[in-house]
């Protein structure tokens, strides 16, 4: 399967935010910045992989700045590795005031693992992503960093409740 550029299925989710989205101390609900990122990452999984992708995991959500009412908020998402029919998307969310010319600030992170699926939602093979540039390849590299610590946390997990559960310790 013929690989596809970082380029070709990056993109930008951009949403102005209104009361409806805020908390009770006034700022946005850190879920509706959420779901703002797995729509985006959801996107461009679906691009890359040329169809349904469905999220698998979110290995990592980091909320940098309070979002406001009245923020433009902009989620910009790649695909930053690919396995056999999981992808890596990376995720930054930079916020701005809707009716300001500053600069955005960045407002946070998020790393989500998409699962390619067929229509019966079995997994379906992925081209792999190929980096255009130097910052897509450090990208690339930090996603093997954490696929292997992903990896590494889930054995760890299976072998102690396996011995747990040797041990008479199993939980209810």
């Amino acid at each position: 399967m013929p690989g596809k550029p970082t380029s070709a299925s990056r993109t930008t989710l951009s949403h102005i935010m209104t009361a409806n989205d805020t908390n009770l101390l006034g700022t946005v609900h850190g879920g509706v910045i959420m779901k703002l990122v797995d729509d985006a990452a959801g996107a461009v999984a679906g691009r890359h992989s040329g169809g349904p992708a469905v999220t698998a995991s979110m290995d990592e959500m980091v909320f940098l700045e309070p979002v406001r009412v009245g923020d433009l908020v902009h989620v910009k998402a790649q695909v930053n590795w690919t396995g056999r029919s999981s992808m890596e998307v990376g995720v930054r969310v930079l916020a701005e005031r809707w009716n300001e010319s500053t600069p955005p600030t960045r407002v946070g992170t998020a790393y989500l693992v998409f699962a390619a699926v067929d229509g019966e939602g079995r997994p379906r093979p992925v081209p792999p992503v190929i980096p255009e540039t130097e910052r897509d390849r450090r990208r690339y590299q930090e996603a093997q960093i954490r696929r292997t610590h992903r990896l590494a946390r889930r054995r760890a997990i299976r072998e102690l409740r396996e011995r747990r559960a040797a041990e008479g310790l199993a939980d209810d």
